[in-house]
């Protein structure tokens, strides 16, 4: 998914097109994840991913998961200060923002050894060490950075409204969450090389991606109705086969 974060004004100077391309700005934010959750979404989708194999399969979410490094870079970056002044002790405080921006980076480079390792490994020990471990740590970075979106969303936001983005946004972000939590937990292997489920790993890979597809088509700039109040919270992504 993606903050809101008001984004910076599309320079020109010397490096024309190109330093217009490397702005971060909310706009790329959020279709680097949909496209990263798209690819993942292809690499899980129930039926398909067996037909295409483990292979292709982890290919796909390879590549997805650096969409959604470069996604969460970008939102880390437009995610403002890392605390601000307070009244109380110790005199400041880390912001909710910078604080679920961090953590779904910080997740996604996790997934990043997690998928590239899967297109490698090759004995169980690797499979344990390089895939699963860094999945995850991936999946328990992004449950914190959700959970940490939606307590400070209902903590500034009293009610719940349908019409606004931010609200759906904020809660499929967090569904997103704890189905790839639920993934995680399904992709354990047991000593033997099997994992404890392969449908609930697939299936919770797959409602993860979508969710997370969804949370930031809705906050998309130009995709939500004029008014709307965008969300201000992180996205998280990522699995292996």
């Amino acid at each position: 998914m993606t903050s809101a974060a008001t984004s910076p004004r599309e320079h020109t100077g010397p490096l024309g097109a190109t330093g217009k391309l490397l702005v971060p700005t909310v706009v790329k934010q959020c279709w680097l994840f949909m496209v990263g959750s798209a690819l993942f979404a292809l690499g899980s989708a129930p039926v398909l991913s067996e037909q295409m194999g483990s292979q292709l399969s982890n290919l796909f979410f390879f590549v997805g998961a650096w969409f959604f490094t470069s996604a969460g870079l970008i939102q880390l970056f437009l995610s403002g200060a890392v605390a601000v002044p307070v009244s109380y002790a110790p005199g400041r405080m880390v912001r909710a923002e910078w604080l679920t921006a961090s953590t779904q980076s910080f997740g996604t480079l996790l997934f990043n050894v997690s998928t590239t390792a899967a297109l490698h490994a090759k004995s169980l020990a690797s499979q344990e060490k390089l895939v699963w471990n860094p999945d995850a740590g991936g999946s328990v970075a992004f449950l914190v950075s959700g959970c940490v979106a939606f307590i400070a969303f209902a903590h500034t936001n009293q009610t719940w409204s349908v019409r606004s983005s931010a609200s759906w946004s904020v809660v499929i972000n967090f569904v997103g969450c704890v189905a790839f939590g639920a993934s995680a937990v399904g992709a354990y292997i047991l000593p033997g090389g099997a994992t404890i489920n392969a449908s609930l790993a697939t299936w919770g890979t797959f409602i993860g991606a979508v969710c997370f597809f969804l949370a930031s088509l809705v906050v998309l700039p130009g995709a939500t109705k004029a008014g709307a109040t965008p969300a201000r919270d992180g996205s998280s992504v990522g699995r292996n086969a």
